[in-house]
């Protein structure tokens, strides 16, 4: 049992210890004093001793199955004590870090014995993430008020919260995919010469003689055709880089946290388009692996994948990562690989394994520009210092456009935008890639 002095209790030590300045006229004060100080700590501890534990306290949570950056939530509680008094109580709880952590407010709550009380607590994720949390510290006043009996309750969860979702999915239809739901028009599926196989027929004169198959007409002994349907789901794949180079910050925010809102959207043009997609996440190490998927059950996997992404301060190892890649990921897909480069010999391993890609996979790097080092690279200098700023920020621009540009000569898209229009820009080029039938 911890007790802990309330108010009253305090002011009633400071005006004991008003007894004290008697002693110098009455030799018997001290000896009250002491007495009355002895008394008072006393009648603390029995205060205390009866007032009752967190044990007599039943506490119920019910909170969202996820949480999103930019939006408030409810969480709401259900208290109820077995005693038979009114309990007036504090409550100090510990929320999963990307909910707060220790930073909440106290609550203050009444608890009429034997009765219900909803508790209602409203608030906004302070990050991305996936933590846990849930120790809840409890403070009961005693009867007489003299004290807080202070104890804890264990009630542990795991609160995960996505990236922001505010607008992802405006930004991933088109104007045009917009009208044609609107006007409840669907995609069908026809018969013609694309690259998903659906079964052998008869070959007839006037078909294209490349669709003969010549072994199913060597076994049948008359000419045999394979015949395809045109492959309108195609395979999306988003590989983000939690190392280093993405950990630094343009204008206080992560860069991550731009890479990941860009692929978010990117994830949901895809599933609004019926196309698969799939996330891997590396650094060091891979992370998380979701494989391609179609629908909302995809999504969800990629949402979750992208909360759990956690920048580090490593070099990424980018030949392990790509193996993994192709161990796990043969169809060909529109492989999209969030990252950042420096100038050519840092980033030669970046650029090997990117090129490799192809051509089974259409590869596309996403890099982010920096605004500052590029607004220092063209400021004018009025001083010596600034001279030797602006001539630094030039080479390291210089160097990192001649990567860029090893990367375009060996079949890699690149994509290099500002953080903040990284989503909008990623989003028309994928359905620019779409209207050329490049997938």
């Amino acid at each position: 049992m911890k007790l802990v002095p309330s108010r009253q209790w305090l002011i009633g030590a400071a005006a004991l210890a008003l007894v004290g300045p008697a002693g110098l006229w009455w030799p018997g004060a001290l000896d009250l004093l002491l007495v009355l100080d002895i008394a008072w700590v006393l009648a603390l501890i029995a205060d205390g001793a009866v007032t009752p534990g967190a044990r007599t306290l039943q506490v119920e949570r019910e909170a969202p199955v996820a949480f999103s950056l930019g939006r408030r939530f409810l969480i709401r509680y259900r208290w109820r004590h077995g005693g038979r008094r009114r309990l007036r109580v504090e409550v100090k709880e510990h929320l999963p870090e990307p909910l707060g952590g220790a930073m909440t407010p106290t609550r203050r709550l009444e608890l009429p014995a034997h009765l219900t009380v909803e508790e209602q607590l409203e608030l906004e994720p302070v990050r991305r993430g996936i933590g846990a949390g849930g120790t809840i510290d409890i403070r009961v006043l005693s009867p007489l008020g003299l004290a807080w009996r202070q104890s804890r309750i264990e009630a542990p969860w795991t609160a995960t919260v996505y990236p922001s979702l505010r607008g992802a999915w405006l930004r991933a239809l088109p104007i045009q995919a917009i009208r044609r739901r609107e006007a409840g028009l669907r995609s069908v599926r026809h018969r013609g010469e694309g690259r998903l196989f659906e079964g052998l027929r008869e070959w007839v004169p006037g078909d294209d003689t490349r669709t003969i198959d010549w072994k199913a007409t060597a076994r049948r002994g008359k000419p045999i055709a394979r015949q395809y349907e045109d492959e309108r789901r195609q395979q999306v794949m988003l590989l983000v880089d939690a190392g280093r180079l993405l950990t630094a910050e343009v204008e206080g925010v992560p860069r991550l946290e731009s890479v990941i809102s860009a692929a978010l959207h990117l994830a949901h043009a895809a599933v609004e388009h019926d196309d698969n997609v799939g996330l891997l996440v590396f650094a060091d190490t891979i992370q998380r692996y979701v494989a391609p998927g179609r629908g909302r059950r995809a999504l969800r996997a990629v949402l979750e994948g992208l909360a759990a992404a956690e920048g580090r301060l490593v070099e990424s190892d980018y030949p392990a990562a790509f193996r993994y890649l192709a161990a796990r990921n043969r169809k060909r897909a529109l492989t999209v690989l969030f990252t950042d480069v420096i100038d050519r010999t840092a980033s030669e391993a970046l650029v090997t394994q990117t090129a490799t890609l192809r051509p089974r996979h259409l590869p596309l790097a996403v890099t982010l520009r920096d605004p500052a080092m590029e607004a220092l690279a063209s400021a004018r200098p009025s001083a010596p210092a600034q001279a030797f700023e602006r001539a630094a920020a030039e080479e390291l621009l210089g160097a990192r456009e001649a990567a860029l540009a090893e990367m375009r000569s060996r079949g890699v898209m690149v994509l290099d935008v500002p953080p903040g229009g990284a989503s909008s820009a990623l989003v028309e080029r994928y359905h620019l890639l779409k209207r050329k039938g490049m997938l």
